[in-house]
């Protein structure tokens, strides 16, 4: 019965994140992502232009295992008998305040679905795969780009020529009403000046 228990008994592996700050990146031995700028929110066209930077730098990186918390057990997904012997699911967990996190984007991810309140982590899953190497890999992909969204949510954008040309217009369109309201205004005034001399 003891020896039965233990075959039965779920297994689970846990790896967690161990970071480094250095500079302006995210060290984890050889991997190293970007530091993203210190900016609460996204209030001007200045503001984005370093997030953008941030953003562009993030995308050409991929992010470490070692930064994240990994746990595996069985899977339910494809992989055929397979499933129920091996521990092929994988669950990412990523505490919100990672150091790497631009803060701007962290109350974008507190909307997703993958964040988890009670803990304050995103949380992830993937059984995509017959592998667990694989499933590690998905999720560290859609970390990624769950990041990149939540990061670009609060941009704030130039106005494009177009729409500063079409300002413009509707600036000197307004300037024009105004003039002829007020050159309006003034033939009234002098009309009504005129009809009181006659009748005098």
């Amino acid at each position: 019965m003891q020896r039965l228990l233990s075959e039965t008994r779920p297994w689970r592996h846990v790896t967690r994140p161990v970071v480094l700050r250095k500079g302006n990146a995210i060290h984890t031995g050889q991997d190293a992502l970007p530091a993203p700028p210190s900016l609460p929110t996204l209030e001007n066209a200045s503001q984005s232009d370093l997030a953008r930077t941030w953003i562009e730098k993030f995308k050409s990186r991929e992010i470490p295992k070692s930064l994240v918390e990994f746990t595996y057990s069985r899977s339910s997904g494809p992989g055929g008998q397979n499933v129920n012997k091996v521990n092929t699911k994988a669950t990412l967990r990523c505490p919100i305040d990672a150091p790497w996190i631009p803060l701007w984007a962290r109350e974008y991810l507190k909307k997703t679905p993958a964040y988890t309140s009670s803990s304050q982590t995103i949380l992830l899953t993937s059984t995509a795969h017959r592998s667990q190497a694989q499933n590690v890999q998905d999720c560290l992909a859609k970390l990624h780009s769950l990041i990149v969204s939540a990061a670009s949510a609060g941009l704030v954008n130039e106005p494009s020529e177009v729409q500063q040309e079409r300002v413009r217009q509707l600036v000197r369109a307004e300037k024009a009403r105004r003039r002829q309201d007020k050159d309006k205004r003034k033939e009234v005034k002098r009309g009504r000046s005129g009809g009181r001399a006659d009748w005098d």
